[in-house]
């Protein structure tokens, strides 16, 4: 699955797991997404200074919400990994490649923060996130992963130290997946209403356009 017309899956040689640790000493850095006063939306590396609104996007795990375990409920070898290199899953709508990465997470118990991409907010996130445009990215620490590749997957979580097979308890929850960019957002403070004698005339209203074909695919995911 695609955000930009080039193939999702990606064929890499062997990585030997000693050489995977390297990268993966890298801490996870967090990308802030700022709203400004007129509105414009950028995305940086670089903590914010001036006035706007901040949103911290960058990669990080949680706990399972709803009840359920907490991390101090977790295997010291799981939290170790989890607290060291936390692991997050981009995916997308009608993404078999999504899917089958997303399987093979839960078969080994993976402790897994699941951001999905669907709007162009979310996919200009993703390439300030990760520098990628195709589905699944997978992050590990700091480690980012394109495409799906169950070997190389699987290299990398040996290297962070997850276990092969799951010991996660059974009750334990995955939070619950959520769009990338925040669908919510602090409406601007409004001008104070003016009494009826200061208010103008309403224009007439012009007539409508007709309506056309509504854009059906705003992020440019091509299958």
């Amino acid at each position: 699955m695609n955000l930009a017309p080039r193939l999702c899956f990606s064929t890499r040689p062997a990585i030997i797991a000693v050489l995977a640790l390297l990268p993966l000493l890298a801490a996870p850095q967090p990308v802030y997404r700022i709203v400004g006063p007129d509105g414009r939306v950028t995305f940086t590396d670089k903590p914010p200074t001036g006035a706007g609104r901040a949103t911290t996007m960058g990669p990080g795990g949680r706990a399972s919400q709803g009840g359920g375990p907490t991390l101090a409920d977790l295997p010291i070898e799981l939290r170790q990994a989890m607290g060291r290199y936390p692991v997050t899953l981009y995916s997308g709508d009608n993404c078999l490649p999504c899917d089958d990465g997303r399987t093979l997470l839960n078969s080994r118990g993976i402790p897994v923060t699941e951001k999905m991409v669907k709007t162009s907010k979310d996919a200009e996130a993703l390439k300030a996130i990760t520098q990628q445009q195709s589905l699944p990215v997978l992050t590990i620490g700091g480690q980012v992963l394109t495409g799906y590749s169950p070997l190389e997957w699987g290299q990398y979580l040996d290297a962070a130290g997850y276990p092969k097979t799951s010991q996660l308890p059974s009750s334990y929850r995955n939070p619950p997946v959520t769009p990338l960019v925040p669908l919510v957002e602090a409406a601007p403070a409004q001008a104070p209403a003016s009494s009826p004698s200061e208010q103008p005339a309403a224009p007439e209203a012009p007539p409508l356009p007709p309506l056309g074909p509504a854009p059906g695919n705003p992020t440019g995911i091509v299958f």
